[in-house]
């Protein structure tokens, strides 16, 4: 897919979040291991949130190798933050509707 229409879906991933009620902490985030598409705060829980899009179940594009690479860098952020506070890895597809599936690491 083209960074493009990546951007379109995580602007449609942000504005659903936002309907929600999650606040937006970061976008793109970068470490060594990878990037987090969107950082996002509900409560007192941080949400690390990858956006997938596509025709054809775009959840199958979320390997355990790609969730390994999002907890490393879910780990990095807290720590450069210096954050104590709960926090999970949600997967959000994008289609023509969006969808949150929650706690995507168990």
């Amino acid at each position: 897919m083209s960074r493009a229409k990546g951007n379109i879906a995580e602007d449609k991933a942000v504005f659903y979040l936002q309907e929600l009620g999650f606040d937006i902490i970061d976008r793109n985030y970068y470490s060594r291991f990878g990037e987090i598409d969107i950082i996002a705060q509900k409560e007192a829980v941080l949400h690390f949130v990858e956006v997938k899009s596509g025709d054809y179940d775009p959840i199958y594009q979320i390997t355990p190798s790609k969730i390994s690479k999002i907890l490393k860098t879910a780990d990095i952020y807290m720590q450069k933050k210096r954050l104590d506070m709960d926090y999970c890895v949600d997967a959000l597809v994008v289609t023509e509707s969006c969808e949150l599936i929650e706690n995507i690491t168990f």
